[in-house]
């Protein structure tokens, strides 16, 4: 299973969880925290999906 795949898949199950549990916004929050503090394995993320193109 390549690297783009399973993003894909922890963003889906996030999502879910997401709607199915309104009252703790987990999307949100990862999102904050990837905004403020850039975390060296998202930044690693993005590089290698751009990188296969």
């Amino acid at each position: 299973m390549t690297r783009k795949s399973q993003i894909l898949i922890w963003l889906v199950f996030l999502g879910a969880l997401d709607a199915l549990i309104p009252l703790f916004p987990i999307m949100s929050l990862i999102l904050i925290y990837v905004v403020m503090e850039r975390p060296r394995w998202f930044i690693d993320w993005v590089h290698e999906i751009y990188q296969r193109g």
